[in-house]
C-alpha cells in the first residue's frame, strides 16, 4: 500500500507549480491555518470540503490528492492549475440580461440612520451586483437566494484581504453551532458591517483580524451579544479584489 497522503501529494503539487501556501489559500478560501496543518502533517485525513476545492484548483482527482491513486506513479502532469486557464473574456454590464448558468447576487451596504446620529443600519443595495456561475455556488453548498456580497473596508484584515476587497457571503450559514474556527464571516455589529475570523470559545466568541499588530482580537460574551447587537451574517465562500 502506498505511503504517500495528502500532506506529501500537496508538497509536490505546491513544489511543482511554484505557488505558496498562501496563494492557494487565497485562490481556494481553504484556511491558511487548515493548509498548513495539512501541510505539517497534523492533519492526515482533511474534510471532503476542503480537498474538494483544492484538488479542482490543482485539475486533478480527490484520490489523487489523498495519495489513493498510484497509477500514474509519484508524477503530475505539467498541465498548470485551472486557476492559469485563459478563456475569452464576455464584457457585460448592468443591462446585459443574466444567463441561464448565473445568478446576480446583490450587496450588502452600512447606512447611516437620521444624517449625523452615529447610528447605522445593514440594508440590501438596489444596484450594486455581482454575477456568479451558477456551478461555482453549487460547488461551495451555497443556495442561490442565500448569497450576498460585501465590500471590505479598512485595513484589519491585511495582508489577505484590502480596502475594497468584496467578498461573497452565505446568508444560510449564519448560527453559531456552524460557525468553522479560523473562518471568515461578515457580521453586523451594532449597524456595522465587519468581516473576521471567527472562533467559538467556552463562554463567548472572538473575533480576529488578519492584521493583529494593529487590530487585537476581540472577546465577546454569549450573554453580552445582545448587548452588543452582535450578529452573523454569514460564512464567506468567496473573496476577490483589484491587484495593486
Amino acid at each position: 500500500m502506498s505511503k504517500r497522503n495528502v500532506s506529501t501529494v500537496l508538497k509536490e503539487l505546491l513544489a511543482r507549480h511554484q505557488i505558496s501556501a498562501m496563494a492557494l489559500h487565497r485562490s481556494t478560501g481553504v484556511p491558511q491555518s487548515t493548509l498548513s496543518r495539512i501541510l505539517s502533517g497534523k492533519i492526515v485525513d482533511p474534510s471532503d470540503r476542503h480537498i474538494s476545492k483544492i484538488a479542482e484548483y490543482f485539475n486533478i482527482s480527490t484520490d489523487r490528492l489523498r495519495g489513493r491513486d498510484d497509477r500514474a506513479g509519484s508524477g503530475f502532469s505539467d498541465s498548470p492549475p485551472r486557476h492559469a486557464e485563459l478563456r475569452d473574456i464576455s464584457l457585460w454590464d448592468d443591462d446585459t440580461p443574466v444567463a441561464d448558468d448565473e445568478v446576480s447576487i446583490a450587496f450588502l451596504r452600512q447606512v447611516e440612520l437620521a444624517a449625523g446620529s452615529g447610528r447605522f443600519a445593514i440594508e440590501e443595495s438596489e444596484r450594486a451586483k455581482l454575477r456568479f456561475g451558477k456551478r461555482s455556488l453549487r460547488h461551495n453548498g451555497v443556495e442561490f437566494d442565500q448569497a450576498k456580497c460585501v465590500t471590505v473596508r479598512g485595513e484589519s484584515m491585511l495582508p489577505v484581504l484590502r480596502d475594497g476587497a468584496t467578498v461573497g457571503v452565505n446568508v444560510g450559514k449564519r448560527s453559531l453551532e456552524e460557525v468553522i474556527d479560523g473562518d471568515l464571516y461578515a457580521l453586523n455589529h451594532n449597524g456595522q458591517l465587519r468581516v473576521k475570523q471567527l472562533y467559538r470559545l467556552a463562554s463567548g466568541i472572538r473575533l480576529r483580524s488578519f492584521n493583529r499588530d494593529e487590530y487585537p482580537d476581540e472577546d465577546y460574551a454569549y450573554c453580552d451579544l445582545e448587548d452588543e447587537q452582535l450578529v452573523i451574517l454569514g460564512h464567506v465562500f468567496w473573496w476577490g479584489m483589484y491587484a495593486r
